[in-house]
């Protein structure tokens, strides 16, 4: 498995657990975070993998990264 694919994996799962979690733990009340604000931060990090992940495997390399090491 890529690189690129196992990163649009993991974006995949953080989104929808952190979908999940917002709209199920609404009125669980912990002392030091709220399960439905984290849930709503895991759902935006995993959009964000997402996107990030999928620009680089659509966009061709710029030409001056082609030389670099």
């Amino acid at each position: 498995m890529s690189a690129n694919v196992k990163s649009l994996f993991i974006g995949a799962v953080l989104l929808i657990a952190g979908l999940v979690l917002a709209f199920t733990a609404r009125g669980v009340r912990l002392p030091v975070v709220a399960p439905d604000k984290v849930g709503v931060v895991l759902a935006v990090l995993g959009g964000i993998e997402l996107v990030v992940t999928a620009g680089v495997m659509l966009l061709p390399p710029r030409s001056g990264d082609l030389g670099r090491e």
